[in-house]
C-alpha cells in the first residue's frame, strides 16, 4: 500500500528545496569580487560562475518533470537534491575558477531536476481546497529567496569566507533528502517518454551561443573559434526546432507559439530577463569595487531593488486579474527601464547611495508588477492542458535571456572598461547599463502588443496556478 504523504510535511520539505535552489541564482553575486581576487578569476570567470548554474538550469529544466513522471517523483527530486548538494560541496571545495565553474553547473543540473517536482509533489499532496493558500506561499517563498539572496551571500562571504555560500547547502540538502525519503509518497505519470534528443539539442545549442558571446571580447570577435562556436550553437538550435516539430512528445511543444499572447508573454520575459538581470550582475560588484564596501554592506545596499517587487508583486497580481495584464506589464517594464537609465545616468566613483536607493525602488517596483502579470498571460494565453507546459517553456525561456543578459552586458563592460581602477569600472558599467534600460524599455513597447482582454484570470484555480508560476518567475 503507498504512503500517502503529510500536506504539512510535503511542503515543508517541497518548500526548503525550492528556497535553496532559488537562493542559488543571486547568492553569489555579492561574493563575485572576493572569488575574483582569492582564484585569480577573469571576468569570463566570473561570468561563468552564475551562468554555468543558469544555463544547466534552463537547458534542463524542462527535463526535470518528465524525469519524475517517468522515474517517479520522489525518486527523482530525492536525486535531483542529491546531485545539488554534492555540486555545492564541489563548488566550496574549488581550488580554482575553473572546478568551481563546473561544480556551478552540477548544482544546475541538481536545480533542474528539483526545481519543477516541488510544485507537481506539492499539488499532489495538497486537498483542492486548500491548495490556493499552499501554491501561494509556495511562490512567496520563491520571491523571497530571490529579494535576500544578495544579503545572505553578503553576509556569509563577510562573516566567514565564499566558500560557506555553498558549504551550507550541504546539510540543509543531506536534511531534507533524508525527510523527502521517509516522508513524500511516490507518484508517477508511467508511458510517458523523454525527448532526450530534444534536451541534447537544446543543450549544445544554447552552450555554444553563450560560449561564443563570453569569449567574444577576450579573444575578438573575428577570432575563429568564437565564430565557429556562434555558428554551431545557431545551427543546434534550428535542429532542435526542426526536431521538436516532429517529436511525438516533444520537450518544448511549438504550438505553444502559435497563440500572439504566448509569444509576446515569452518575448518579455527574455527581454526583462536580459536587462534587468544582466545589470544585477554588474551592479551587484560596484559596491565593492569602486566603493570599497565589505560584501554584507553591498548586499544591503542592493536590497531596496530586490526586496520590493515581495511588496509589490501581490498588489499587481491583484489587480492584473481585473483589469488584464497588458497595462500593469506594460508600465512595469516601463519603470524598470526608467530605474536602469536612471542608474545609469547617476553612476559615477563617488555618487551618494541616498541618490540611488529612488532609482532602486523604481526599478525594484517595475520588478514586482511584472511577476504576477507575466503568469497570468501565461496561463491565460494556452489551453488548461497545456498550462504546465507553458510554465515550463517560459520559465527556460525567462533563465536564459538573464544567461544572454549577463554574456552581452558583460561583453560590453570588458569592451569600454576593466576591473582595474574604480573609474575604469565606471567607464564599463555605464553603457552596459544604458543597454540593459533599453532592452527593458523594448520590451515594455512589446508587451502593448498583447491582446486587451490577455490574463484576465479563468476559472477557480487559476489564481493557485498563477501564484505558483509567479514563484518559478520570481526565483
Amino acid at each position: 500500500m503507498a504512503r500517502r504523504a503529510s500536506p504539512l510535511w510535503t511542503f515543508f520539505i517541497t518548500a526548503t528545496a525550492l528556497f535553496m535552489v532559488s537562493l542559488d541564482n543571486l547568492v553569489v553575486t555579492m561574493a563575485l569580487p572576493v572569488i575574483r581576487l582569492d582564484l585569480g578569476a577573469s571576468l569570463s570567470d566570473l561570468e561563468w560562475t552564475v551562468n554555468a548554474y543558469t544555463l544547466t538550469f534552463a537547458a534542463l529544466l524542462l527535463m526535470g518533470a518528465a524525469l519524475g513522471d517517468r522515474f517517479g517523483r520522489r525518486r527523482m527530486f530525492t536525486i535531483g537534491l542529491a546531485v545539488f548538494t554534492i555540486g555545492s560541496a564541489c563548488a566550496a571545495l574549488s581550488p580554482s575558477s575553473g572546478t568551481l565553474i563546473l561544480a556551478r553547473a552540477l548544482q544546475g543540473l541538481g536545480g533542474a531536476i528539483t526545481m519543477p517536482l516541488t510544485l507537481t509533489i506539492l499539488s499532489d499532496a495538497i486537498s483542492a481546497e486548500k491548495r490556493p493558500l499552499a501554491l501561494g506561499a509556495w511562490g512567496g517563498i520563491g520571491g523571497l529567496a530571490v529579494a535576500v539572496g544578495p544579503v545572505v551571500g553578503g553576509a556569509i562571504t563577510q562573516g566567514v569566507s565564499w566558500h560557506w555560500i555553498f558549504w551550507v547547502n550541504v546539510p540543509i540538502g543531506i536534511v531534507a533528502i533524508l525527510f523527502a525519503h521517509f516522508r513524500l509518497s511516490e507518484s508517477r505519470a508511467p508511458g510517458r517518454s523523454l525527448d532526450l534528443r530534444g534536451v541534447a539539442l537544446a543543450s549544445l545549442g544554447l552552450f555554444g551561443i553563450v560560449w561564443g558571446v563570453t569569449h567574444g571580447n577576450g579573444r575578438g570577435w573575428t577570432d575563429g573559434e568564437v565564430l565557429g562556436a556562434i555558428a554551431a550553437g545557431v545551427a543546434f538550435i534550428a535542429f532542435f526546432l526542426v526536431w521538436e516539430a516532429r517529436a511525438a512528445e516533444p520537450i518544448l511543444p511549438l504550438q505553444l507559439f502559435r497563440r500572439r499572447a504566448s509569444v509576446v508573454a515569452n518575448g518579455v520575459s527574455f527581454l526583462m530577463s536580459f536587462g534587468m538581470f544582466g545589470s544585477i550582475f554588474l551592479l551587484s560588484q560596484y559596491f565593492q569595487i569602486v566603493q570599497g564596501l565589505n560584501p554584507l554592506d553591498a548586499g544591503l545596499r542592493i536590497l531596496p531593488w530586490t526586496a520590493t517587487p515581495v511588496i509589490v508583486a501581490p498588489i499587481a497580481g491583484w489587480a492584473s486579474g481585473r483589469i488584464g495584464g497588458r497595462p500593469i506589464l506594460a508600465a512595469g517594464l516601463a519603470l524598470q527601464g526608467i530605474g536602469l537609465g536612471w542608474i545609469a545616468a547617476l553612476i559615477s566613483t563617488s555618487v551618494p547611495y541616498s541618490s540611488l536607493v529612488p532609482a532602486f525602488v523604481v526599478s525594484g517596483a517595475g520588478m514586482g508588477l511584472f511577476f504576477a502579470p507575466i503568469a497570468n498571460v501565461v496561463l491565460s494565453a494556452v489551453p488548461r492542458e497545456d498550462e504546465g507546459k507553458a510554465s515550463g517553456a517560459n520559465n527556460t525561456i525567462r533563465e536564459l535571456g538573464g544567461v544572454f543578459g549577463i554574456a552581452v552586458l558583460a561583453a560590453i563592460f570588458s569592451g569600454t572598461g576593466s576591473y582595474a581602477t574604480p573609474q575604469t569600472y565606471v567607464d564599463g558599467l555605464i553603457p552596459g547599463v544604458w543597454v540593459g534600460a533599453a532592452v527593458v524599455a523594448l520590451g515594455a513597447a512589446l508587451a502593448l502588443a498583447l491582446p486587451a482582454a490577455t490574463a484576465k484570470l479563468r476559472g477557480v484555480e487559476r489564481p493557485a496556478r498563477a501564484a505558483a508560476i509567479e514563484g518559478q518567475i520570481a526565483a
